[in-house]
């Protein structure tokens, strides 16, 4: 569950484990590097980044 001031979201479990690891410090690649390391998956870098932008046109995140 996200809140955020215009109301609240429910995430799935993909956008949550990806939000989970947005800190403000930690880059993006590191990042992709950290879920294909959990799940075993290569070539998520394009779907994360997307869904990065996306949170960040809707205000869930600040760069």
């Amino acid at each position: 569950m996200l809140l955020y001031p215009e109301g609240m979201v429910k995430l799935n479990q993909s956008a949550g484990e990806i939000l989970k690891r947005v800190d403000g410090q930690t880059p993006v690649d590191e990042i992709v590097a950290s879920l294909e390391a959990a799940f075993h998956a290569q070539g998520l870098g394009p779907d994360v980044e997307a869904f990065l932008n996306m949170a960040e046109d809707k205000g869930w995140i600040t760069s």
